[in-house]
């Protein structure tokens, strides 16, 4: 079951990597924001995984705290978007 562990840490990993990808050639913010989701979800993932194999339970702790951050960083990043149309005086439930 061990192997079965590491080997699903390693494809998270790899799926990382993509979304490192996304980050850096995003054509928008909003791309942008979602692969950073996915590495903060594939790093909850991963900690869950090897805190599991290595049975050390700390790691559950900074998994929980790395949830909590990626919880706030998309709500500052809806928060910044609605003041950005404030400012252009549209109305957030209006269609561009």
């Amino acid at each position: 079951m061990t192997e079965f562990l590491i080997a699903a840490v390693g494809l998270i990993l790899a799926m990382l990597g993509l979304g490192l990808v996304s980050i850096l050639r995003g054509p928008t913010d909003a791309d942008r924001m979602m692969a950073a989701q996915l590495i903060g979800t594939a790093g909850i993932a991963v900690l869950l995984l090897i805190g599991t194999v290595t049975g050390v339970p700390a790691a559950v702790d900074v998994a929980l705290i790395l949830a909590l951050l990626a919880t706030f960083a998309s709500i500052a990043f809806v928060k910044k978007g609605l003041s950005r149309l404030e400012t252009d005086g549209a109305d957030p439930g209006e269609d561009r």
